[in-house]
Parts: structure tokens; sequence; C-alpha cells
């Protein structure tokens, strides 16, 4: 399927500066509704440009299938990868093995700022005491800093993971920057189809009983019938970690 690009879009180029208004997102998000992800990755790269444009992937569980896609468009496409130093050492592992794998050729790993953690965790158990904030000084804020010089990002969310992520588009403005969510319509069974279909291997903890991966001390095992991410933030009213809930500028 062939989309026509609307017609704001032509004016795009590498390193605009300009705000992208929420109406100009929402023509692009009418034009991409219906495109594959493959065309809606491919899109991301022709109006924003590669060089300005950043996949961010936590490999989790469901990262193999959206970094493939973007592979198989342009394997040089930053990879944004945001390593809280919470993370289980089988993501970190994971994070190499898909590297080589798929040949990515620019993957960034951020870290948290070190005079933070030393000011507002020094004891590491801020995740028990306030988990929102250690998502801010892990996740929200390192992201924003990585996102500073690009103008859109891709990301990996889809409407079947429900909660907040049920009626998400295709493409939002997020601040200045378009965000991308090319895996939007696709389901699970469709996913699963994916994964086969290009020989993905699977985060090594998905054996083991966990369906949505974060941090070590936030994420546990989900029990059969439960929902993909009911192991995130277990009993603590909390469903997201904020970077899809906060503008990044």
């Amino acid at each position: 399927m062939t989309t026509a690009a609307p017609s704001f879009l032509s004016q795009a180029s590498a390193g605009a500066s300009s705000s992208l208004t929420v109406a100009e997102a929402s023509e692009l998000d009418q034009a991409l509704a219906k495109a594959s992800p493959t065309e809606i990755i491919a899109a991301a790269v022709r109006h924003v440009g590669r060089d300005r444009l950043a996949v961010v992937s936590s490999f989790g569980t469901e990262s193999a299938a959206l970094l493939k896609l973007a592979a198989d468009v342009d394997p040089a496409i930053p990879v944004v990868f945001l390593d809280t130093g919470w993370l289980f050492e089988e993501t970190l592992a994971y994070r190499d093995t898909l590297t080589g794998l798929l040949g990515l050729t620019d993957v960034r790993t951020i870290h948290p700022l070190s005079d933070t953690l030393a000011r507002e965790d020094k004891d590491r158990d801020l995740w028990f005491s306030d988990p929102d904030q250690c998502c801010f000084i892990r996740k929200v804020e390192p992201l924003a800093r990585a996102l500073s010089s690009f103008d859109g990002w891709i990301n990996g969310r889809k409407r079947f993971q429900g909660g907040d992520r049920a009626s998400i588009p295709v493409v939002e403005a997020d601040g200045a920057r378009l965000k991308f969510n090319p895996l939007a319509n696709v389901s699970q069974d469709e996913l699963k189809v994916l994964y086969a279909a290009m020989n993905l291997p699977p985060h090594p903890l998905v054996a083991s009983g966990f369906t949505s991966i974060g941090c070590m001390p936030c994420t546990s095992r989900t029990l059969p019938g439960e929902d993909a991410r009911a192991g995130r933030w277990r009993d603590r009213g909390k469903t997201e970690c904020g970077i899809h809930v906060t503008k990044t500028s």
C-alpha cells in the first residue's frame, strides 16, 4: 500500500526546529492509519530524516519485532536504549544478541545522571518509596535528554496491551516531535506470526513466565489468564513508567 504524504510534510527536513502541532500529527496519523508497520517506519524515515529519527526500545519481550522491521528499513536508524541500573542481566544480554543478529549499527545506551542518583536515590530504594520518581530519574529524564537531538521517535506500543494504550494513534505529537507507533494496529496473534515468520529469538525470561519486562524490583511473573502487563508494578496502582505520558520537550 502506498500512502500519500500530507502536504505539510513536504517542508519537513532533517534538523527542523519548528514545533509540530497536534493538527499536523493528526493529519499524518490519518494518512498512515491503515499502513503496515514497515510502511509507517519508512514514512517516518522519509519525513523526519534518518539522522533525526530514533527508535526507542527496551529490548523487552516484544521488542524484537519492531527492531527487525526498523532494521529492514534501515539498520542505521539510531536506537535508544535506557539502562536504568535496575535491568535484568538477561535484558542486557538480549540487547547485545539482537544488535548483532539484526545488524543494528547505532544502538545508544543511555544512563541516568550519576549526580541525580546520588542525590535522590543514594540507598537504591526509591523504587519502593516513590516508584514514580524512580521512573522519572531513571527513564523519563534520560529519554528526554537522549531525544534532544531528534525530531521524531518510534516506539513499540500496541493497542492490544490495553489501559492507556488501547486508543493510541499511529502518529501523535510529542511536544516538538513526531511520535510514531507503527505496531499500534497489530494484534497479539499477528505479533506471534511476525516472530515466527522472522525467526526472532524470544527474550530469555519469557520461558520463566515473564510476559512484560522492565526493571527487576518492579517486574514479576504473570499468571495464566492475567493481562500481559500485570506483572509490572504489581499492586502499586501504577501502569506506566511515564515516558509515554510525559511530553519529552
